[in-house]
């Protein structure tokens, strides 16, 4: 009789104890394959997930940095993406005779813009804490660059961010 007993373990008893735990990890770790890998546009709640940007209205954009709309601009494709970091951007259209005044008195104790063209555009301008972001500005860094479109017209890009 002790022989047919030779050979049996208590396996069949802790193998269901250790079959759960891996078969929930493993559930787990598909799903947040699953949640990565997708844009957020399938749930309908356009949160921006995996860095995607989103439109937000432009007055949010340009407060981020401490600006507002100037009065005679056109405001479009203002935007954020969210991640680590937060950046928001926004495209003005306004009176090239506007541009200067409109930075003086955003930023008043900013370096006055730098010219020259190439990666600046016509005028550029950057804007930190240390020398010259308000504040009330929430980014860390501002960048405005312009490109005149005509005589009257420029095309001022704006972004803000955190570092």
């Amino acid at each position: 009789m002790a022989a047919t007993d030779r050979g049996r373990t208590r396996w069949g008893l802790i193998l269901p104890f250790l079959a759960v735990p891996v078969l929930v990890l493993g559930f787990l770790a598909i799903g947040l394959f699953m949640w990565a890998g997708s844009d957020g546009r399938g749930s309908g709640n356009g949160d921006g997930r995996a860095g995607a940007a989103a439109t937000v209205p432009c007055a949010e954009a340009l407060a981020f940095g401490g600006a507002v709309r100037p009065v005679a601009a056109e405001a479009r494709d203002c935007t954020v993406q969210r991640g680590i970091d937060t950046a928001y951007a926004a495209v003005l259209r306004m009176p090239r005779a506007d541009v200067r005044d409109w930075l003086r008195a955003t930023y008043p104790d900013a370096p006055e813009p730098q010219t020259g063209g190439g990666v600046c555009g016509a005028l550029c301008l950057d804007v930190t804490h240390e020398d010259g972001l308000p504040g009330t500005a929430r980014a860390h860094v501002v960048q405005v660059r312009v490109e005149y479109e005509n005589a009257e017209t420029a095309l001022v890009r704006f972004s803000a961010f955190t570092m």
